[in-house]
């Protein structure tokens, strides 16, 4: 593969804190590549670095001769749009500069629109969030880059526009370099994943092939990682015992032989340094144990905004050990059912009853709860130098460490903290909260994978009510024990769980075509001109026998997924392996049967 840009020994600071040093990796043509990292790893600033946009402090970067490079960063560019501003504007406006004839830019931005779902005439400003995230995207794919760069593209997506996103970045002929947490959206679209991280002898880590593979390779270079260091402590202790005895240094052999201690001591505080790396923050919600078998009863309940019926009449029943995931569009009411959930506002109509006493807790994705102009000393503590959790008296630094701040960050004010520290900072609010029924609206956002992995635990352990609002379908999957779904059109419908959910979706897709459109402030003409194809005798039969395979394939994956749920071998590494590319051939199996049913339905 030809490269594309290479970078060596790439270093960079803030003040005397590295975010990396010694980076060295390259880029190549057809790669697909993911990179993940702990916050405050420099994944952003090296993505900024690769565009042009910040200067590296030592090292090399060399890119390949005219090398065309896109760069989409986190912050939604699309807010300021001029007022009035229609969508082919922005994008016909994005191909300028290209050297383009006037028919080339009116072929691309028309292919661009129909394939995005976007009304032409529909102004910027009346965008959700997703649909101007979708816009953004977009408008950087369509000038055809040799390299585009995304930073955290699927945030502020619903689990729909995240799955479209899958399927656009898909298609697509030239190389990307993603920074995402989603490891749904990891396995299914990379070909490579890099991984930054103190905790690598050079860096980072990089591996070919998707995020199992990831998975699997790293956890490799980990056994080899200890291996080693077991090894050298034990070499290290020999030689301490024969130093200890007190040899006389009086033979270039023995002095050799000390300054050799010397260096293994050395490597040996490396081995720890990199092995003690792999930390992530100790979240654990506190429930309060209640005894009720009804937390919160929904009769009925209905709900509209600015005309448009948004879900009901809708009967819905929270007890201890409820843990519901809440799917729906930009817009159809998810956010709105939590605040009526938590008593911020009430239903036009039906009957909300609570548990007498019941304490609700709730996680805003806007973070409208944290004063940013606070500290974070204050933030974490109201008052004083001390915080009480779980009856227990802990120290604001002790605290601070919990959620991988240092004691020198305590000073800082929020709003100089990233997106996922100002996460952890809301999650360590709320963990002093015993609650009842927690509410959790996009917790993932800005989040690294240890810190997911960690909230994913504790949300599964939290025995009160849960209600997760997520676009991290690899979250939603693990603890979500049903699936509420708002589609946008005043319907809710259940689902045993996120797969059956899928199910639907995709047999919806192989229904006649229907052109989506963003959401617009008036009516869009819908064409319903175009027709199903129909099948030939051959491919009806196919079309028989691969429904058959596909409950079969189903019925492997489960057989797979239990089997490495099995509490018996979580301690043998072996088998886990095993078991997991049992899983992960099951699930590809699967998805290659339901990409040939979709084809033919």
């Amino acid at each position: 593969m030809a490269h594309l840009l290479n970078c060596q020994n790439l270093s960079k600071s803030f003040t005397s804190r590295p975010l990396f040093e010694g980076l060295t990796f390259g880029l190549f043509d057809n790669e697909r590549t993911g990179l993940i990292g702990p916050n405050g790893a420099g994944k952003s600033t090296l993505l900024k670095i690769l565009a042009g946009l910040e200067t590296h402090d030592s090292g090399k970067l060399n890119l390949r001769r005219g090398l065309r490079v896109r760069y989409l960063a986190q912050r939604d560019f699309l807010e300021d749009a001029p007022k009035g501003v229609t969508v082919r504007d922005e994008l016909t406006q994005a191909l300028q500069g290209l050297d383009l004839e006037d028919y080339e830019i009116d072929v691309r931005v028309e292919a661009g629109m129909e394939e995005a779902g976007f009304d032409p005439t529909q102004r910027v400003d009346s965008l959700s969030g997703g649909w101007r995230k979708r816009l953004a995207i977009l408008s950087q794919v369509l000038t055809q880059p040799d390299l585009l760069l995304l930073d955290e593209p699927t945030n502020h997506l619903d689990v729909e526009g995240v799955l479209w996103l899958e399927k656009f970045l898909d298609s697509l002929e030239f190389s990307f370099l993603v920074i995402t947490h989603d490891r749904r959206f990891l396995e299914s679209v990379c070909n490579r994943v890099i991984e930054l991280n103190k905790k690598y002898k050079d860096g980072h880590f990089s591996s070919v092939g998707n995020y199992s593979d990831f998975i699997t390779n790293r956890e490799k270079l980990f056994t080899a990682q200890a291996q080693q260091e077991d090894s050298a402590r034990n070499t290290v202790r020999r030689e301490l015992e024969w130093l200890a005895r007190g040899p006389k240094a009086r033979t270039t052999k023995q002095k050799a032989r000390i300054d050799r201690a010397g260096g293994l001591i050395e490597d040996l505080k490396e081995l720890e340094y990199r092995n003690a790396q792999d930390r992530s923050a100790s979240i654990n919600f506190v429930s309060n144990d209640r005894q009720s078998k009804l937390l919160i009863e929904a009769h009925q309940i209905h709900k509209t905004r600015g005309g448009h019926k948004l879900f009901g009449p809708m009967d819905l029943l929270l007890s201890p050990g409820t843990k519901l995931g809440l799917l729906g569009g930009n817009g159809s009411g998810k956010s709105t059912l939590l605040k009526i959930l938590s008593g911020e506002i009430e239903p036009d109509s039906g009957k909300i009853k609570r548990a007498e006493g019941l304490k609700v807790v709730t996680f805003d994705q806007h973070r409208e709860q944290l004063d940013l102009g606070l500290t974070l000393r204050r933030a974490l503590c109201d008052s004083g130098d001390k915080v009480i959790y779980q009856d227990r008296s802990i120290h604001v630094i002790g605290w601070a460490e919990r959620f991988l701040f240092s004691k020198e960050q305590l000073d800082l004010p929020l709003s100089r903290l990233s997106g996922g520290e100002q996460s952890r900072v809301l999650i360590a609010r709320l963990m002093l909260r015993p609650a009842d029924v927690l509410l959790l609206d996009e917790p993932t956002n800005d989040l690294d994978i240890a810190s997911l992995e960690v909230l994913e635990t504790s949300m599964a352990d939290f025995s009160g009510a849960l209600v997760l609002v997520t676009h991290d379908r690899y979250l939603l999957d693990r603890v979500s024990r049903n699936i509420l779904f708002l589609d946008g059109k005043g319907h809710a419908r259940f689902y045993a769980d996120l797969p059956q959910w899928e199910m639907a979706q995709e047999e919806l897709e192989s229904s006649p075509p229907v052109i989506k459109h963003a959401p617009a402030p008036t009516p869009v003409p819908v064409s319903s001109s175009e027709t199903k194809k129909g099948l030939s005798l051959k491919e009806q039969k196919e079309l028989k026998k691969v429904e058959a395979m596909i409950r079969d394939a189903e019925t492997q994956k489960d057989k797979a997924r239990q089997a490495l749920n099995d509490p018996s071998i979580a301690s043998n590494a072996a088998e886990l392996f095993t078991r997991q590319e049992t899983l992960t051939q099951a699930e590809r199996n699967l998805d290659a049967l339901l990409k040939r049913w979709e084809e033919l339905a």
